[in-house]
């Protein structure tokens, strides 16, 4: 079972961690040890998958719809170690959840100079099984994580987590993404009559506040990760969606 204080003793320490309000972009174009936007995989994935964009806006959207869609979401056996959440490493496994997938879309925009930030946020997620649900004793998914990029002078919120495969098994409209619009609330039927509920907001950041979000987790699943903690839990979301 993981402990928790282990783990943030082994991670490397950055300026980054600290929660950015500046104006200044250096600190949202730079690698950083989540964000790793010098990995060659990481700069031949942002280059092939830009396509033929010639704006910002055009080749933001392609990533977008490339990490959405060719890292399969997965919110089962997930292992809470420093180096699962780099963005090379999603990108090596071509499997994730939300908060990886996040710094992935943020490494490759900061790769073609699109300034990228990871933002956070505790939601009431209608996108699971009763299964997942009945394990985390909660509907609520503390940090959810989700990438803000500055396009067209502003900063727009994308949300990458949910593949395309997932969504048509639980019959959900796919989130999409324009590089104009925030792009956060996820349909929760075909009709789209309900939505992810956003609960409480964590902020923005340059690279993911492993230790804090660590202790979030912990505090929210303390019978998964807490120090007497089960571990988090083996399982297939894609399956489970198709007998719901």
């Amino acid at each position: 079972m993981l402990h928790c204080p282990a783990v943030f003793d082994t991670l490397p320490r950055s300026k980054s961690y600290v929660r950015l309000s500046t104006t200044d972009f250096r600190p949202y174009l730079q690698p950083t040890y989540f964000i790793d936007s010098d990995s060659p995989a990481v700069i031949e994935f942002a280059q092939t998958a830009a396509g033929g964009g010639q704006t910002d806006i055009e080749k933001a959207v392609n990533l977008y719809y490339a990490v959405r869609d060719q890292i399969r979401y997965r919110v089962y056996d997930l292992v809470f170690e420093p180096y699962k959440f780099k963005a090379s490493t999603t990108l090596a496994e071509k499997v994730s959840f939300c908060i990886p997938k996040a710094a992935l879309l943020a490494a490759a925009a900061r790769v073609l100079d699109i300034p990228s930030r990871l933002g956070f946020a505790d939601v009431r997620n209608h996108l699971s099984s009763g299964r997942l649900l009945d394990i985390m004793r909660t509907d609520v998914f503390i940090y959810h994580g989700y990438t803000e990029l500055f396009l067209a002078g502003r900063w727009v919120k994308a949300t990458p987590a949910f593949n395309l495969s997932l969504c048509q098994k639980f019959g959900v409209l796919p989130l999409e993404f324009d590089g104009r619009r925030d792009s956060i609330f996820h349909p929760f039927d075909a009709q789209g009559q309900h939505h992810m509920e956003y609960l409480r907001d964590h902020g923005h950041f340059a690279d993911l506040p492993f230790e804090q979000m660590m202790a979030a987790l912990a505090q929210g699943y303390p019978h998964l990760l807490g120090p007497n903690g089960s571990g988090w839990p083996h399982g297939d979301l894609e399956r489970e969606a198709t007998k719901t």
